[in-house]
């Protein structure tokens, strides 16, 4: 019998942690952080990591394990969650994985096969190169020309992605899209995949919010904090909250602009996962509003119930 793992996603600010608190509280379960910014430590205000009292003492995992200038890959994040899925159900909990972008998410619960061809450090250092003296657009449109399908899922900012993907074809001949496509449709496990959603001028609303409290309680200190540490240069650093910060301590921009650029940054990312996750997942959708979301969190702890019954 196939182990039960619930997944719960959506947009940024929506309300994910509090209803996997919920969710833990009732039935017995553990929380995994799907978000591989929470992995590093001292990275916390600008990942919105869940506080010692917001956990309500419900354990979390996937959080403050990796120091900011250690590489995290997805293949990475798959193997550590996969191992906590198997060590809670050991425990006779459920596992809860809450956030996380659609990559990694469908990697773990589609037990996604990365590409095992290893880096080729020659390759690596050219290509990273080739960003640094011109840019990254030229890697871009090339990347667009051999596999226009994966160009349209990494930003031409993520330069580890957009190396990776390059890397991968001059070394094989295969572009990831292929490998993607190359992957099993079935699930090892029992998946229940709750997807938070709500009207766009209301989340939007709730994003400016929360990058607006962020500043308030000190994101500027600890981007300031983690660059004095030697972390400037981090692919940590790339993060939305900590390259824009970093811009305006690098008097790049102005604070006003930084801060600008964090919400319509992080508006345009809720925008793209919640593309992916209706394209590529089987989600259950709810759509909460200022008025109803507690009756409708009573409705996804009904319907959760409902699944964990069935076996």
């Amino acid at each position: 019998m196939k182990k039960k793992v619930i997944s719960i996603v959506g947009p940024t600010a929506v309300g994910k942690t509090s209803l996997g608190i919920a969710a833990a509280k009732q039935f017995q379960g553990e929380i995994i952080s799907g978000d591989s910014t929470q992995v590093y430590v001292g990275m916390d205000i600008g990942t919105a990591k869940v506080t010692e009292e917001e956990t309500k003492g419900i354990p979390h995992h996937m959080i403050d394990i990796m120091e900011p200038d250690q590489p995290f890959s997805a293949a990475d994040f798959q193997a550590h969650v996969k191992y906590h899925i198997e060590a809670i159900h050991g425990r006779g909990n459920l596992p809860i994985i809450v956030g996380g972008s659609g990559l990694y998410i469908q990697s773990v619960l589609f037990d996604y096969h990365f590409s095992d061809q290893r880096r080729d450090e020659e390759v690596t250092k050219r290509l990273f190169q080739e960003i640094e003296e011109e840019g990254p657009g030229k890697l871009y449109e090339r990347l667009k020309k051999v596999d226009p399908e994966q160009a349209e899922k990494v930003h031409p900012h993520n330069h580890r992605r957009l190396v990776r993907a390059l890397e991968v074809y001059e070394l094989t001949g295969m572009t990831m899209t292929a490998y993607q496509q190359a992957q099993q449709k079935e699930s090892p496990y029992d998946p229940f995949i709750i997807g938070l959603d709500m009207e766009r001028s209301i989340l939007y609303n709730r994003i400016n919010q929360r990058v607006d409290q962020m500043i308030e309680a000190g994101l500027i200190e600890e981007v300031a904090s983690l660059i004095e540490k030697g972390y400037k240069n981090c692919q940590a650093m790339h993060a939305i909250g900590y390259k824009e910060i970093a811009a305006y301590l690098d008097h790049r921009l102005s604070l006003e602009d930084a801060v600008h650029a964090v919400k319509q940054n992080s508006r345009k990312y809720a925008k793209r996962q919640l593309t992916w996750f209706r394209n590529k997942l089987d989600v259950h959708w709810y759509q909460l509003t200022r008025e109803e979301s507690s009756q409708q969190m009573e409705l996804i702890l009904k319907d959760l119930a409902g699944f964990l019954q069935n076996k």
